[in-house]
């Protein structure tokens, strides 16, 4: 199937953006069946008001908090709040226990 470069107008600012050929390859790659709605500035903006990011676990920036590794003693962050009934681990010493 050839892709043609299309206009599209954003449901949000009302301004045309086009969904090129590549974009529309790529999100058939992907198994997207809709249409953009949104420009991209728009969509930025709403992925930031969402807390998103452009990939992985929701991304951006994360809350860490301090701990002390379990193993070692030093002090790390973790992504989340120890409770203290379980140790915490540095990232080398995790990988080690993981193992």
């Amino acid at each position: 199937m050839a892709f043609q470069d299309k206009s599209i107008q954003c449901c949000d600012c009302g301004a045309t953006f086009v969904f090129s050929a590549q974009d529309q390859e790529f999100f058939q790659s992907k198994g997207y069946t809709n249409e953009p709605k949104r420009c991209p500035s728009c969509r930025s903006a709403r992925k930031a008001e969402r807390g998103g990011s452009t990939g992985g676990y929701g991304g951006g920036s994360r809350q860490l908090f301090p701990a002390t590794c379990g193993a070692c003693g030093k002090a790390t962050e973790v992504p989340f709040q120890p409770r203290g009934d379980k140790p915490v681990y540095c990232s080398d010493c995790y990988r080690s226990v993981k193992r």
